[in-house]
């Protein structure tokens, strides 16, 4: 064989190599393993195909250079042969050395060929398996680096289609299509032919090879039908593949002059021999397909086209392989740094990646950071609010915790104790939901700690340090949870321990007040009753005269009505002008307001045009008193003007909250308007009082006494008068039950508020800054022993380094060697598509390119 051909096949060897590597590491192999099992190249294997007698072993004699296998007109194969060939450069051209196992024997091409013999001749049965193939690996310095397989004749009851299919099935084994040149004229309906055509539909890998040529040499037309063939131009099925021509004995007559005469150039001489032979025999074919060399580079052409085709795809595998791997190593890191100073400096720099997530998490509700919030709005107020106030303060029960307290006759004028021992009873209750709240944000804490040591890429490479960080943030979290629940348990029983004196001096004032508005009622029925009864003995002038005048403000006020505005589809929304008593100055401003029956809410504004409220009233939460203006009076000389003057019907009326400490709106306790007509006053009133008494509340008009929270006491009675009028024992204790109910949940709200910001401050600030703080010193303190310990990196995650570090560099590898050989198959397949002068100049040009896209890959 030619140095150039030897060339051709070595170059391809390696790029079968390469190939092989790179399937393995797409497949995830690794394939400088030689333990692991190694995924097949079948670039480099070539099957004969033919019938019994075609000559198909002589062709594979020739292209191993030495007589090995069996040949015959009867079919001397009855068995599949395979023979791995191996170069090597430094045997003779007559040594052939049979390696089996780890140990080799230099054995000669007779010896070898009878002992094939003897083993096929005990291969009978009618069906073949793949155990019944034999294997041969030999080394030679005269054959190419190939896999042969020499298959029985297709026409021989001892091969099947499976066992065709086993071997030259493969997408890549190049098929050897061996017919006699005698049958030549027949091409076109030889089942080799056919069986090949089956197998590689699109003719890529197939290689036709007429041998036997001096058989026929004396019969023109088998030599016109041999040339034509060769030329291209014999039957279309035959013109799609590659074709050769070869006489098929030269390796026999070369081992018969070596046998005789000795010389190492026998076989070359053999093979000029046979292609000056068929240059006589076939002298219109083309001189590149005649002989053992044409076929050696037929096969290595037909092998980079299969590559070829391989190539691309190998190649886009191989980046995106590049770029998983990458990635890997990126999450992986780089390996520690194996000095004292450095595992130190790798354990600071974990804690620092630990306190940027955590952070993180808490300070954006990232992960689990939103569950903070949640139990603050959502879990705590629930349990606040469930908390079973009716139960307490049911009357039969605050009777019983005041009678325990105080006896039954002193309640009636001052239960503190006994409402006092309420209210701690009640507050107690609200100990429990602040525990579970402070246990709630603790688990909550916990969690985002886990969730940020797993989700920190350093410290998944080195478990035990990661537990580490695990143990202190829980164990500082843990503190933290127990000053929590002692800081919010003092925040009930400092509410608990102190009720405000001003409340019971309060409820006394209250009582006051209302006895001495019920005495002033009953007081102005009388009095009511004297004047009617004057009026009668008045003159009937003086009589009609009034009823007249009367009569005339009725009807005037009838004919007026109310002047407000009504809107919405079923009248729900009225609006209209009152005047609004500043809490500061005591003075009246006008004001627009707007009132919605449908949501119960009453708002307004400065102007009439403007769109946005500047307060709201919730209706439902209030009640509704009428009062007398000169009530509003607060110097003794407007008190004089009031009550010198004759009193008109009063336009005044008051919005109050039915809980004592809370207000109605913005920080003002009571809310008092005034209408600018009689029939304003009534239709607000009215529309106003639907909505408060649907809800559950009071209202009370200004000469009709009911039981009510009042806000001020204008009463001049002392306490032993009111103590010695009789009262309701159940009335009494109803009323104060209400107020101290009211105290009680405006306690509640504010400890609703408070809680949480004891555990913000006792809990996550200090996760925040105390336990981080204690993560580094913890850390620091430890010896260097005792972090190298820590910082054992998980095998798994140090063997899959290893493995990704390894791949990457084969990949580069790889893929600089798959892609100059891809720029020089494109080279190739332009050079041989560009033809004419301008041929060479074309070339030169497509090589430059090449060679600039090596240097560029190197570079990448």
């Amino acid at each position: 064989m030619s140095s150039s051909a030897m060339d051709a096949i070595v170059e391809l060897v390696e790029l079968s190599e390469s190939m092989r590597q790179a399937a393995s590491l797409l497949a995830d192999d690794d394939p400088s393993d030689d333990a692991a099992p190694r995924r097949p190249s079948t670039f480099l294997n070539a099957v004969a195909l033919g019938n019994v007698g075609s000559g198909k072993s002589a062709v594979l004699n020739s292209l191993i250079g030495h007589p090995v296998l069996p040949t015959g007109e009867n079919g001397a194969t009855r068995a599949p042969i395979v023979v791995d060939l191996q170069r090597d450069p430094g045997l003779s051209s007559k040594s052939i050395v049979l390696q089996i196992d780890s140990k080799s024997q230099q054995v000669s091409s007779s010896a070898l060929r009878h002992s094939l013999q003897d083993r096929l001749s005990k291969a009978t049965g009618p069906g073949r398996s793949r155990t019944d193939e034999i294997y041969l690996k030999l080394r030679t310095s005269t054959a190419p680096p190939l896999k042969l397989i020499d298959l029985p004749g297709i026409d021989q009851r001892v091969i099947d289609d499976s066992t065709i299919n086993e071997f030259a099935g493969h997408n890549d084994a190049i098929l050897i299509v061996v017919i006699p040149a005698m049958q030549a004229p027949e091409v076109a309906s030889s089942r080799a032919l056919k069986l090949a055509r089956d197998i590689d539909p699109e003719g890529t890998r197939t290689i036709g090879v007429l041998s036997k040529i001096d058989q026929a040499a004396s019969d023109a037309k088998t030599v016109a039908c041999v040339q034509a063939i060769l030329s291209n131009k014999g039957p279309r099925t035959a013109a799609e593949i590659e074709w050769v021509a070869l006489i098929g004995q030269s390796v026999a007559i070369a081992s018969a002059q070596s046998g005789s005469v000795g010389s190492e150039n026998s076989l070359e001489t053999a093979w000029r021999a046979e292609a000056e032979s068929l240059k006589s025999i076939l002298t219109t074919a083309p001189q590149n397909k005649l002989g053992r060399i044409a076929l050696v580079d037929t096969i290595a052409k037909q092998i980079r086209k299969r590559m070829k085709v391989r190539l691309p795809n190998l190649l886009s595998g191989l980046q995106g392989k590049s770029q998983v791997v990458k990635d890997e190593l990126a999450r992986l890191g780089e390996s520690m740094v194996q000095s004292p100073e450095g595992t130190r400096a790798v354990a600071l720099e974990l804690c620092r990646e630990f306190e940027d997530k955590f952070l993180a998490h808490v300070t954006s509700g990232e992960g689990s950071g939103w569950k903070i919030v949640a139990s603050f709005e959502g879990k705590f107020p629930d349990r606040i609010k469930q908390l079973p106030l009716d139960r307490h303060f049911d009357l039969n029960n605050v009777k019983r915790i005041v009678l325990e307290a105080d006896g039954y006759q002193p309640y009636l004028i001052s239960p503190e104790k006994g409402l006092k021992s309420l209210i701690k009873g009640v507050l107690e209750m609200a100990k429990e939901p602040s525990r579970l709240c402070v246990e709630e944000v603790h688990r909550v804490l916990l969690d985002i700690v886990n969730a940020t040591a797993n989700g920190t890429p350093g410290l998944g490479r080195y478990p035990p340090f990661k537990r580490e960080i695990i143990t202190i943030a829980s164990n500082a979290l843990d503190t933290f949870k127990s000053d929590a629940k002692k800081m919010v348990v003092a925040l009930v029983d400092m509410e608990r321990a102190f009720v405000p004196p001003q409340h019971f001096i309060r409820l006394v004032q209250r009582r006051m007040e209302r006895q001495r508005r019920e005495e002033e009622v009953k007081t102005k029925s009388s009095k009511k009753a004297q004047d009617a009864e004057q009026a009668m003995m008045n003159k009937g002038s003086e009589q009609a005269k009034s009823s007249k005048d009367k009569s005339n403000q009725q009807d005037k006020d009838t004919k007026e009505g109310p002047n407000l505005q009504v809107a919405g589809p079923g009248g729900e929304i009225t609006a209209g002008y009152l005047l609004k008593k500043s809490a500061k100055n005591n003075e009246w401003s006008k004001r627009w307001f707007v009132l919605n029956e449908k949501s119960g809410k009453l708002g307004y504004t400065k102007k009439q045009e403007e769109r946005h409220f500047r307060g709201v009233i919730v209706l439902e939460e209030c009640n509704l008193e009428e009062i007398e203006e000169e009530e509003l009076s607060k110097t003794s000389k407007d008190s004089k003007k009031a009550n010198g003057a004759e009193k008109g019907p009063s336009l005044v009326f008051k919005i109050t909250n039915r809980v004592a400490y809370k207000t109605v709106l913005k920080a003002h306790s009571a809310v008092v308007l005034k209408a600018e007509s009689m029939a304003d006053k009534i239709e607000w009133v009215k529309k106003i009082k639907g909505i408060i008494q649907s809800k559950g509340g009071s209202v009370k008009s200004s000469n009709t006494p009911e039981g009510g929270s009042m806000r001020q006491s204008h009463s001049d009675g002392s306490l032993d008068t009111m103590a010695r009028r009789p009262a309701d024992p159940e009335e009494e204790l109803r009323w104060m039950s209400q107020e101290v109910r009211g105290y009680v949940e405006a306690v509640l709200n504010s400890l609703a508020a408070n809680v949480p910001k004891a555990i913000v401050l006792c809990q996550v600030e200090k996760a925040k800054e105390d336990m981080l703080n204690q993560l580094y010193s913890s850390i620091s303190s430890q010896s260097n022993a005792r972090i190298e310990e820590l910082l054992q990196e998980d095998h798994n995650a140090k063997r899959r380094r290893e493995k990704a570090q390894k791949q990457s560099t084969l990949l580069s590898k790889l893929t600089r060697q798959l892609s100059v050989h891809d720029n020089r198959a494109a080279v190739a397949s332009y050079s041989d598509d560009t033809s004419g002068p301008g041929k060479r100049a074309i070339s030169i040009s497509v090589s430059y390119s090449v060679s600039a896209a090596s240097r560029n890959l190197n570079i990448a």
